[in-house]
């Protein structure tokens, strides 16, 4: 078997996102709104890509459906166990990696990702993985962080600082309507969009970035590396600042985002 290329930057990853869980409470409501733009219905058969601590998978149980998640993060599967427990539903949770699905083909009825699947360094794997593992006539559907919205800009911001390896994807990529249209290509049909916003709450940008640093991988990774380098470190944390102010309103920061489902062909 050939050695992945990416094996040390997923490992980063994998120890970057185990610090995500005070910040998962928030992404639970766009978890309801993914799993009713997919459809999901009582029976089906759901794979949750890149599941964090399980809050798509979870909520697709609740509706009755036959839920799995996989992700990098035993960390974050551990409190997806938990969620699960609490929820009262039965939910498969694999580790694994999103470039190499380890379920057989055609085996789900459905495949989502919620800002998951768009940390995968090759894009090109990531779909044809996802793909692979749903039925034909099976529904993808995924949310993701347009580049111009304030997620997609932190992210640009702190690959300005800490680069990606070379040849892996800008996850902000996966938000451009044009982009994704090209990737899914002549696999899939009926693709349609919709966008939804993410509120989170802080007193001030500066309680929103501080708690960005303790939680969201990159950018807690940024800050670990830039610790011994005061300087450029404060010159982050302005610009880091100067961004978010401008979606900053009423003690709420705004993050809008975009939500894709298609039909495979």
């Amino acid at each position: 078997m050939a050695t992945d290329p990416f094996a040390q930057f997923k490992a980063a990853q994998r120890e970057a996102w185990a610090l995500f869980i005070p910040i998962a409470a928030s992404t639970t409501p766009p978890a309801a709104c993914l799993v009713e733009f997919a459809g999901i219905r009582s029976g089906q058969s759901v794979l949750d890509v890149a599941c964090g601590t399980g809050v798509v998978a979870v909520t697709a149980a609740r509706t009755g459906a036959k839920a799995c998640g996989l992700d990098l993060s035993p960390a974050l599967l551990d409190e997806a166990r938990r969620n699960a427990a609490m929820a009262g539903v039965e939910i498969e949770f694999t580790e694994g990696d999103v470039e190499a699905l380890p379920w057989p083909d055609a085996a789900f009825d459905a495949v989502l990702s919620q800002y998951g699947h768009m940390f995968a360094p090759r894009s090109e794997l990531a779909i044809a993985e996802m793909l692979r593992v749903l039925k034909p006539g099976g529904r993808i559907a995924f949310s993701t962080w347009p580049p111009e919205m304030l997620v997609g800009r932190i992210f640009a911001l702190v690959s300005g600082y800490l680069p990606p390896p070379p040849g892996a994807a800008a996850p902000q990529e996966w938000g451009d309507p044009a982009t994704i249209l090209q990737r899914l290509g002549s696999k899939v049909r009926n693709i349609e969009f919709c966008r939804d916003e993410l509120r989170f709450p802080a007193l001030s940008p500066q309680h929103f970035i501080a708690m960005m640093e303790q939680s969201a991988g990159p950018v807690a990774k940024l800050v670990s590396t830039l610790a011994d380098d005061p300087v450029r470190l404060a010159q982050f944390r302005r610009e880091f600042v100067e961004l978010v102010e401008q979606f900053f309103v009423r003690n709420i920061v705004r993050q809008s985002y975009l939500m894709t489902r298609a039909v495979k062909a």
